[in-house]
């Protein structure tokens, strides 16, 4: 018989990333959600106890935001804007990014460009995500140079990222 101890490794929570990721939206407990949410926690921790050199000291910082929002309402720690410098807000955005883009996913498929910009939008007009660093992440086409290097053909397609910049952006 399997103890608690083992569970992890051999038990009920070795169903698979796909099963574990492919269960719907809201049907997860609050310790299910707890436990998905601590990988967060987990990476500052790790982190934090590596001797990072002096120009890499904030690095726990930045990777340990990229689940944080704007108001103040994201995790781990519920910080706002204010709070968060900006390499961390950048990190936010290039994570999701990312995450919206990746082809190598199993349990999803790969946004384009176009779809995986305007659910930024959204993000953005949600207090997600940084309105100034997301308009630059835009204008910079940063955005753009990475589709070019990461992104399959079929998710390449045309965007017009006037609609969503905020209007100082796209003046």
């Amino acid at each position: 018989m399997l103890d608690d101890r083992s569970d992890h490794r051999t038990g009920r929570y070795n169903l698979g990333e796909i099963y574990n990721l492919s269960i719907n939206r809201g049907t997860l407990t609050s310790e299910e959600r707890k436990t998905i949410n601590d990988h967060i926690t987990l990476t500052i921790e790790m982190l934090e106890k590596l001797p990072f050199p002096r120009h890499l000291r904030n690095v726990p910082e930045f990777a340990g935001a990229h689940h944080e929002k704007m108001d103040g309402t994201g995790y781990p720690r519920g910080l706002c804007r204010e709070q968060m410098s900006i390499p961390a807000r950048i990190m936010a955005i290039a994570d999701i990014f990312e995450a919206l883009t990746a082809a190598d996913r199993p349990y999803k498929k790969p946004k384009t460009l176009s779809e995986a910009l305007r659910i930024m939008a959204f993000m953005k007009k949600d207090s997600h995500i940084d309105p100034d660093l997301f308009d630059l992440f835009l204008t910079s086409g940063i955005y753009k140079d990475y589709a070019e290097q990461y992104l399959r053909k079929d998710q390449m397609d045309e965007v017009d990222i006037n609609p969503f910049l905020s209007r100082k952006a796209a003046e």
